[in-house]
């Protein structure tokens, strides 16, 4: 091999080699909150709702936060505290799913100012017709996602004394609770201490 064939092999050696394309970079997860954070976007949001539907006076107390305390359940709403507790693990399915469950909630607090102290059904007519209100309609009691599921042992029982119907509690009543569907019954939905929970065994 000649000189000048070395000479050029060692050039081509000594060219620079092409840089190969770099892969696209996958799309950021969602930011999903680990510990209970307020979300200011949701509570201004659900403020402006509230005035929207007529519940203007329950507005300033509102108040939206994601709880990572939440595994099963999707949300839950506390009326008397104006407060509405979401499963970050919503945000992995999209705002669409954010927005529903929110709404949902918020639907609760409306539904249960509108009546005052009066106890209604969680998800009975008072609750449909807030959803129809916030722009839900034909809403579902219960989410349908994909979230993991626990047996949680319920040791607390009690029973109604007048038609002998059996609540089982993770935790005993804090106060006086009756019946619903025999204050519904007999005393207009208020609370009726005839129809006040016995509890009858409890063991942990």
């Amino acid at each position: 091999m000649k000189w000048s064939q070395l000479d050029f092999i060692g050039r081509l050696l000594a060219l620079p080699k092409l840089a190969e394309p770099k892969p696209p970079e996958p799309e950021p997860a969602p930011s999903i909150p680990r510990r209970k954070t307020n979300d200011v976007a949701l509570t201004r949001r659900g403020a402006e709702l509230l005035k929207a539907v007529g519940c203007g006076e329950l507005s300033p107390r509102l108040r939206v936060t994601w709880s990572a305390r939440l595994r099963s359940t999707a949300g839950l709403a506390y009326p008397a505290k104006a407060l509405i507790k979401l499963n970050p693990r919503l945000l992995e399915f999209g705002e669409a799913e954010v927005e529903r469950t929110f709404l949902h909630e918020l639907a609760h607090l409306v539904a249960q100012h509108r009546v005052g102290r009066r106890r209604i059904p969680p998800h009975g007519d008072e609750w449909r017709r807030a959803c129809a209100d916030l722009g839900l309609k034909d809403e579902r009691r219960c989410h349908n996602l994909p979230l993991p599921r626990r047996e949680i042992a319920r040791p607390h029982r009690y029973r109604c004394p007048g038609c002998g119907h059996e609540v089982r509690r993770v935790r005993p009543f804090r106060r006086p609770s009756a019946c619903l569907a025999c204050c519904r019954k007999h005393s207009g939905g208020r609370y009726d201490e005839r129809f006040r929970f016995i509890k009858y065994r409890s063991h942990i």
